[in-house]
């Protein structure tokens, strides 16, 4: 890799981290002045329709069937109206730190599923102690204390189920093999995930309490612009010139920016066990991450 493309790299690395492990408070932000899966499905109707047309001007390859094109909606269901529209759900009342912390168990569930159902992927005796190390990490976080963080056990249900759906979302593309242009295929994913997310607003009955404030607007702006549209762009370019593993590891930094920003503009609480528990799941996420295997199909 030359210096220039390895400058460039590093940089789309960066702002991977910073600004997927800021998308936490904006949400908390959002959520307060927004109904959560109007906020969640305005963000990703905008961000979609915007790579769509993005793509179709810049002549981009488009899926050939409409199986492809349902393939890529339910994958994008899963992930963004399942996995996102759950996290935003729940930090309504719990804190933006706490949310991506669950968040960071989804290399733990992914490796589990990839080993069940992607037979090129195996887990190792190793791997097996990292997940649990993870979960025990989980565990911290339910330990009854005098920690002034606002969580509890359903919030943290619902986030670990946030993390399922991402994951199972994710394993699901692993097994998409069509020929159209991953920038197409990531708008179609957001679109259908904001549909999706809109649907379950109207029939939830958000729309009669939807209001825009200031924050809010700002909010969906920051995560459209931010969290969707620059962090996408510099993963994929990171993808094409990093092994995925490598820039997977963005998901070790994301839970570090969140507690800290979460702490600086929310006044959020970090006590010990919540540093335990980051340091338990991201560990375990490593190890996870570093003990799988690659099998012969």
């Amino acid at each position: 890799m030359k210096k220039s493309e390895d400058g460039m790299a590093i940089l789309a690395y960066v702002l991977v981290s910073f600004f997927w492990g800021s998308t936490y408070l904006a949400i908390k932000i959002g959520v307060e002045g927004m109904p959560p899966m109007f906020f969640a499905g305005v963000r990703f109707l905008i961000a979609g329709l915007i790579m769509i047309v993005f793509s179709a001007i810049r002549g981009y390859a488009f899926p050939a069937s409409m199986r492809e094109f349902s393939r890529l909606s339910l994958i994008g269901l899963f992930m963004l109206l399942g996995g996102n529209g759950l996290v935003v759900f729940a930090e309504q009342w719990v804190d933006s730190g706490v949310a991506s912390l669950m968040m960071a168990t989804i290399p733990i569930f992914a490796g589990v599923l990839e080993h069940f159902f992607i037979r090129t992927t195996r887990l190792t005796l190793k791997a097996l102690l990292g997940l649990l190390l993870g979960f025990f990490g989980v565990y911290f976080l339910l330990i009854p204390a005098e920690h002034g963080i606002s969580i509890d056990i359903p919030g943290i249900l619902i986030l670990l189920s946030a993390s399922f759906l991402w994951s199972t979302g994710t394993v699901l593309s692993k097994t998409f093999k069509g020929k159209s242009s991953i920038v197409s295929n990531i708008g179609i994913q957001m679109f259908a995930g904001g549909v999706g997310l809109m649907f379950v607003s109207a029939i939830t009955g958000e729309f009669s309490r939807v209001s825009f404030s200031m924050n809010s607007v700002l909010a969906i702006a920051y995560l459209i612009v931010f969290g969707s549209l620059v962090a996408y762009s510099s993963y994929i370019y990171l993808l094409q010139k990093w092994p995925a593993t490598k820039a997977g590891t963005y998901a070790y930094i994301n839970p570090l920016v969140a507690v800290s920003l979460g702490a600086i503009f929310l006044g959020e609480k970090i006590n010990f066990l919540m540093i335990l528990s980051m340091a338990a799941i991201l560990l375990g996420v490593l190890i996870v991450q570093k003990s799988k295997i690659k099998v012969s199909e």
